[in-house]
């Protein structure tokens, strides 16, 4: 059983990616975990020390989001390159392209029964996709700027996004219609997530704050400012209690929902942090920042009241009596300033001077197959060159030997008709893309045209029914 003095604990630190660290996402059976970069690839750590980890090579452009599905047999990829990849997390590195957004794509999401993704775009639309039979589904538009973040329900009937234009929206899946707009914030949203049962969802935003509302009563809960510049991003606890964000602060900060309280200042990266994410059980989070380092982190403070550890700890001072995440009717806005000083932990990263793990590059073939309008499906190889796979148990099942390179190279010219097709179902994409909005808005208006009809139609027949009943008086 957990001590009192049980804090978070820096657990290991992967070495890998070349670039800031903007995304992570844990596996449903918390044995990997994904993480995103600005250096394109996408990297799957085994939580095993003796194991190796893979790089996904296939996207253009920065990562700026990855996600495990529910049954952890998929991973979602968003990027710059304005393509979202849908992974096969093994070896062969199979990988699924969905074209249709025209510009950077900033988040990517699975439903929870892992049907559908949603994902959002600096096209400042938010985009559905049909995850098993792999289509574009439908668009959601009405913010007016980038949007940056999109998140399914955990009941799958709601979709809250946020983005530059300060607003967070909430969008009814069924009849597709923003259904509450929540406008009381001074800066643009980074981040917004439902918490574990779905009645609460959180903002963060560039003026350095975090919001929580209830949805059942669009109240505003909570406030923090807690750090001391922009948050970029924010994690809820599987049980609902804490929060976990990162910030331009270069800190990690842990909020304890219940008490209102922050409990935890995290120090360890050096530069803004970019991701956080908690493992699936809650017993695990992790920190990506533009180190390029990406930190995990053993949870501890969830096993034993937080309380016992506040009495004993000389550095905390004890603020007043917040209110409670359960108070859906508060009299005012509850702000919780960096007054309330917290825990401070500057972690000994004790690995920095030896190698991580051993890295297997998972490549995308080049001759990749098109599957339909806006999507490209390829298998990936191995290291380039081409690749032998063998047992090895110490591995996650695999390994990798190089053979030489050009043993299995295909013809230049049959290499340029192929990057020359995909150059143009770019441009189809994004003329289906243009066509799909103005659709939309004709269809608006036929609609409109029809209900004024109809409207004209009824008074014609009013009228007539007044004039047959004056003839019938006289």
């Amino acid at each position: 059983m957990a001590s009192f003095l049980d804090d978070p604990s820096l657990e290991r630190n992967f070495k890998g990616h070349k670039d800031a660290v903007t995304c992570a996402n844990f596996s449903p059976n918390n044995k990997h975990l994904a993480t995103g970069s600005a250096d394109t690839n996408v990297m799957i750590w085994n939580l095993n020390p003796k194991a190796r980890a893979f790089r996904f090579v296939g996207h253009k452009d920065a990562v700026t989001g990855v996600q495990f599905s529910p049954s952890g047999e998929l991973l979602a990829s968003s990027s710059v390159d304005r393509t979202v990849r849908l992974w096969t997390p093994s070896i062969k590195g199979e990988s699924t392209v969905f074209r249709a957004h025209t510009a950077a794509v900033r988040s990517v999401s699975f439903s929870h029964d892992g049907q559908q993704l949603v994902t959002a775009s600096d096209d400042k639309s938010i985009k559905v996709w049909g995850v098993h039979r792999q289509c574009f589904l439908y668009s959601l538009n009405q913010h007016t700027n980038w949007v940056r973040c999109a998140r399914f329900s955990p009941d799958g009937r709601l979709i809250a996004s946020c983005g530059d234009d300060k607003t967070v929206q909430l969008w009814d899946t069924a009849s597709r219609q923003c259904i509450n707009t929540f406008t009381d914030y001074g800066g643009c949203h980074t981040s917004v997530e439902f918490n574990s049962n779905g009645t609460c969802i959180a903002a963060s935003g560039t003026d350095s704050t975090l919001k929580i509302w209830d949805i059942r009563t669009n109240k505003l809960l909570q406030h923090y400012q807690v750090h001391s510049a922009g948050i970029n991003c924010f994690s809820f606890h599987p049980s609902g209690n804490y929060i976990i964000s990162g910030s331009r602060d270069s800190t990690v900060k842990i909020l304890d929902l219940l008490e209102g309280r922050l409990i935890y200042t995290l120090h360890g990266h050096k530069g803004p942090v970019l991701t956080v994410a908690f493992s699936r059980a809650g017993n695990l989070f992790a920190s990506g920042g533009s180190d390029a380092q990406v930190l995990m982190w053993q949870t501890n403070f969830d096993a034993f009241s937080y309380k016992e550890v506040l009495k004993r700890h000389s550095r905390r001072v004890n603020p007043e009596p917040p209110p409670h995440l359960a108070d859906i009717y508060p009299r005012g806005p509850h702000l919780h300033s960096t007054q309330t000083s917290s825990i401070e932990i500057n972690p000994c990263v004790m690995d920095t001077q030896t190698t991580g793990p051993a890295i297997i590059d998972v490549y995308q073939h080049i001759n990749s197959k098109v599957s339909g309008a806006g999507l490209e499906t390829g298998a990936g190889g191995g290291p380039s060159g081409g690749s032998q796979v063998t047992r090895d148990e110490d591995t996650l099942g695999y390994k990798v030997t190089s053979l030489e390179e050009g043993c299995s190279g295909l013809p230049s010219t049959f290499t340029s008709t192929l990057e020359h097709i995909v150059r143009q179902l770019d441009v189809l994409t994004q003329a289906v893309s243009l066509l799909e909005e103005r659709l939309t808005l004709t269809e608006d208006k036929l609609k409109e045209c029809l209900e004024a009809q109809a409207q004209m139609v009824l008074q014609v027949h009013q009228a007539e029914q007044r004039k047959s009943a004056k003839i019938a008086t006289w």
